[in-house]
């Protein structure tokens, strides 16, 4: 096995570890709501979405890198959208989330492995082991359709359940045109990284082909 399927099976069990962990600990808190709307919830968390992604992503390469999922998940659009993704998720957690939150115990392990260990590990498989130079700087908006679906889901969920994930998606706590501020901001959060890793792909890309020519 080389390097990068050694890494991307390590980081895939740490990954569906993580999301496993946390799954139990929602099913079996005591939160009062029926195991069908816990999950629910649970798979409404943008962190959590984004794990089962990444963790998709670095298993399929790992174990089965012939098939579809596997070629689909290796294709460099593919991972530096990821990349783009979790990124923001561990920004996002830190800078936004961090200081209201406070886990103990074996929640403080799933949130870290979650918030910290899983997004930095995925930035580094993209980094090392993707091929870059390939991306161009409009990939960067297109990714903007996840985030923008996944506003328009909490939407509708959370009118419809009076469940909201995250305080600053929060509609009816937060009034209108603070919710609109939030929103647009982190759809701003989304296009700078996405161009920071455009970027990032487009320079790296650059410098190889260099290389390749002397």
């Amino acid at each position: 096995m080389g390097a990068a399927r050694a890494y991307r099976a390590v980081f895939a069990l740490v990954g569906w570890f993580a999301i496993g962990l946390q799954y139990w600990l929602t099913l079996t808190g005591d939160s009062g709501k029926g195991a069908g709307e816990l999950t629910l919830n649970f798979f409404s968390y943008f962190t959590v979405l984004m794990n089962v992604v990444v963790a998709l992503a670095l298993t399929a390469p790992a174990l089965f890198p012939n098939s579809a999922l596997g070629r689909w998940s290796l294709s460099e659009g593919v991972r530096a959208a990821v990349a783009m993704f979790i990124a923001v998720v561990g920004l996002t957690y830190h800078f936004l989330l961090s200081h209201v939150w406070d886990p103990q115990g074996w929640l403080f392990v799933s949130n870290g492995l979650l918030h910290y260990v899983m997004p930095i590990a995925f930035l580094l498989d993209w980094l090392l082991f993707t091929p870059k130079g390939r991306l161009r700087w409009i990939d960067a908006v297109k990714w903007l359709s996840v985030p923008l679906v996944y506003i328009v889901w909490t939407t509708i969920h959370g009118y419809a359940s009076g469940w909201w994930p995250y305080w600053f998606v929060d509609l009816p706590a937060l009034g209108l045109a603070k919710a609109a501020f939030w929103f647009a901001a982190m759809l701003a959060l989304f296009l700078v990284v996405g161009l920071i890793i455009v970027a990032i792909d487009r320079t790296i890309g650059r410098r190889d082909r260099t290389r390749v020519a002397a």
